[in-house]
């Protein structure tokens, strides 16, 4: 598992997954959930999203 997830990239899935999440506590839904989908990706800094597409926006 090599990392494709850059700088820029983690930073705004990091932004997306508080903002997820945030918007299912405060809507009472459970769909906000889904927060931690971009939260762990950033974590781990590999996408499998991006593995069949050749896409890779970390510089390594």
């Amino acid at each position: 598992m090599t990392k494709n997830v850059g700088g820029i990239d983690r930073i705004l899935r990091v932004v997306v997954g508080v903002a997820l999440l945030a918007w299912g506590y405060m809507a009472q839904n459970w769909l906000g959930a889904i927060g931690l989908v971009p939260l762990f990706t950033a974590a781990i800094g590999w996408c499998p999203v991006y593995l069949p597409f050749g896409i890779k926006t970390c510089k390594n």
